[in-house]
């Protein structure tokens, strides 16, 4: 656009101070507005936010700069504008590559070669995003081993590992609406940045001015951005089948991408893997980054309507398992038949029944491979059901069950606890790992484990459904309920920090008719009994409280000091960057007969039901 004449800009700042005055805006966007015609650094989206001033655009205006977006530990996120410093847009893409160029450059031994790996989904904008990235690096002197097409986080992860790189980005908004996109920072060895670099690169990021660029194609010709494709696709491939065993390949499965990037990732591995009759679903197998045939547009298989049109499907067709991955395809989904009958009821899995399907799985692959041995470890997070560490005592491994929420603690163990010895890693928000080919979760190896996991039940005549009973028979039956409480408008964020605060200073007494029996406070990392004066634990901090409630799996800690698995419990987790706190709702019961499991389910979603009406009464919501 053409530079804006001082006639113009004064007109404008009249207009800006016309809409603070009415209280159409607010003051930091005015004052940010002010700075994007008037600063040199901006001069380049002046006449975007110039027209969008002269059309009246001003909810949205004030929508895009009433703050500035945060950078947070793993990257940049949010809904993309064309201006705005609370938007995803050229100049927030650009600082955030700008400010990580910066930090590396910054740490890296004087006299090397920094290098970048570099891919993205098949949101809109995401290769204009990931080619904006690649500019800004190569500015900084960076090489970038770049991935034409679109490809998955997992791969991306792996390419940082396979490559050698000094760093990572991946362009993508995970299962966010279409009108959203962002960048994931990776470390080298493939894990989202972590303590002390996430601080740094965000330091870094706010203090970018100007974005430097050299244009790609300069890089491609000088021979500075490499293309890896060729050679990483297979090589990641390989790397996920060193996790098959052998067993059964007997079964019809129905895949969907949700649009996404999955059938880069997932249908190879399968194919690879020896599965047949592999189809997706037509309905959501263009990639699109508008998400059309889904529920909401939302593409995330953490709910369970967007495999509503696959399972019918599947049902039709004489399926035996459905498969889902989000559009980046680091999460997974599955829905399969409750029995091996002809006509069966179909039912989707939550993550946290996945947790435990796929942990055992895990599990009997290593052995089959013959590589189980003394030392097997899992890792799981504080707010991910007891079921997973349950199984894999049972198993005689040990489980690392204390990682926060976010997969990059859990990668962070493997690298702590070695990574020789890692079985599986698991969030309840659809996350699992197999392997060490990644520090990421990835939908491709988790749907090579639900797959194996399937055709060998159905060789023995039985489901998924059916093995996870077994699990709870064994291994005690465990039900789990989330609660997402937004706290909309000017104060939500006030009234979170104010709920978070009272649950600290005043801590319930008793939820559903179970007493609580300890409180744990992540942040202080402080853990108390009931009139007992606080005792200081190991362990990260993060804005996360605990109440562990009486019943089964209830006690003290045990004497190596851990505490025990998580069983009747309810844990408050705030978002950092929006006005909302996730409820975590836990119910256990011990191992009981086959026979007695329908009403112990039923039973335990009674006591769900009571704890969420306590808990909604307790912070008024």
């Amino acid at each position: 656009m053409p530079q804006l004449s001082a006639p113009d800009i004064a007109r404008l700042l009249d207009a800006i101070a016309a809409a603070r005055a009415a209280g159409t805006i607010t003051e930091h966007s005015a004052t940010t507005m002010r700075d994007w015609l008037t600063q040199p650094r901006y001069a380049d989206f002046a006449g975007e936010l110039a027209a969008q001033i002269d059309r009246g655009l001003w909810k949205q205006l004030d929508d895009v700069y009433w703050t500035v977006i945060p950078f947070g530990t793993g990257g940049r996120r949010g809904t993309m504008y064309p201006v705005g410093s609370n938007a995803i847009n050229d100049r927030t893409i650009g600082e955030s590559a700008q400010g990580l160029a910066d930090y590396v450059r910054s740490v890296l031994p004087a006299g090397e070669t920094p290098t970048c790996a570099i891919a993205h989904d098949t949101r809109h904008r995401s290769e204009h995003f990931a080619q904006l990235c690649t500019e800004v690096l190569l500015a900084a002197g960076f090489t970038v081993f770049y991935l034409r097409g679109v490809r998955s986080t997992p791969e991306l992860s792996f390419a940082v590992r396979y490559t050698n790189s000094t760093c990572g980005i991946m362009v993508t908004a995970s299962h966010n609406p279409p009108t959203d996109n962002a960048v994931k920072v990776y470390w080298a060895g493939g894990v989202q940045v972590l303590p002390p670099h996430d601080q740094g690169i965000i330091e870094r990021v706010m203090k970018a001015e100007t974005i430097h660029r050299e244009p790609f194609a300069a890089g491609v010709a000088s021979g500075r951005v490499v293309f890896v494709e060729e050679e990483v696709d297979p090589a990641f491939v390989k790397a996920v089948l060193r996790q098959s065993a052998p067993g059964p390949r007997d079964i019809s499965i129905l895949y969907t991408p949700l649009h996404g990037v999955g059938a880069t990732a997932v249908v190879p591995v399968l194919e690879g893997a020896g599965f047949r009759r592999l189809r997706l679903y037509g309905p959501h197998e263009q990639p699109d980054g508008d998400f059309p045939n889904v529920p909401g547009h939302v593409a995330n298989p953490e709910n369970p309507a967007v495999l509503t049109g696959p399972i019918e499907e599947a049902k039709a067709r004489g399926d035996d398992l459905v498969l889902a991955s989000d559009p980046d395809c680091d999460r997974l989904g599955a829905a399969a038949p409750l029995t091996c009958a002809p006509g069966a009821a179909w039912s989707t899995f939550t993550g946290n029944q996945l947790c435990g399907l796929l942990c055992e799985q895990a599990i009997l692959g290593r052995r089959a491979r013959g590589e189980a041995g003394p030392g097997d470890y899992v890792v799981t997070t504080i707010v991910t059901s007891g079921l997973v560490r349950r199984i894999a005592e049972a198993r005689g491994l040990t489980a690392d069950d204390t990682q926060l929420v976010g997969f990059k603690w859990i990668c962070s163990a493997v690298d702590t606890h070695g990574p020789e010895r890692f079985v599986f890693g698991t969030e309840e928000s659809h996350g699992y790992v197999a392997g060490t080919h990644v520090r990421d979760k990835d939908a491709a190896v988790a749907a090579l484990l639900m797959a194996e996991q399937t055709a060998a039940l159905k060789a023995a005549g039985r489901s998924p459904h059916e093995k996870l009973d077994e699990l709870f028979v064994e291994c005690g039956c465990h039900q789990e309920r989330q609660i997402n409480v937004m706290l909309p408008g000017a104060t939500g964020m006030g009234r979170m920090k104010e709920i978070m605060a009272a649950l600290r200073a005043t801590p319930p007494t008793s939820f559903g008719g179970l007493d609580v029996i300890r409180t744990r406070d992540q942040s202080s990392l402080q853990t108390w009994t009931p009139g007992a004066s606080p005792t200081v634990y190991a362990g990260v901090s993060s804005d996360v409280v605990l109440f562990d409630l009486a019943g089964y799996g209830a006690g003290g800690l045990l004497p190596d000091g851990r505490f025990p698995p998580l069983a009747n419990a309810v844990a408050a987790r705030p978002s950092g960057t929006e006005p909302k706190i996730k409820f975590y709702l836990f119910a256990v019961e011990a191992p009981c007969p086959a026979a007695d499991l329908p009403a112990t389910k039923a039973r335990l979603q009674t006591r769900l039901d009571a704890i969420e009406k306590d808990l909604r009464a307790i912070v008024g919501v």
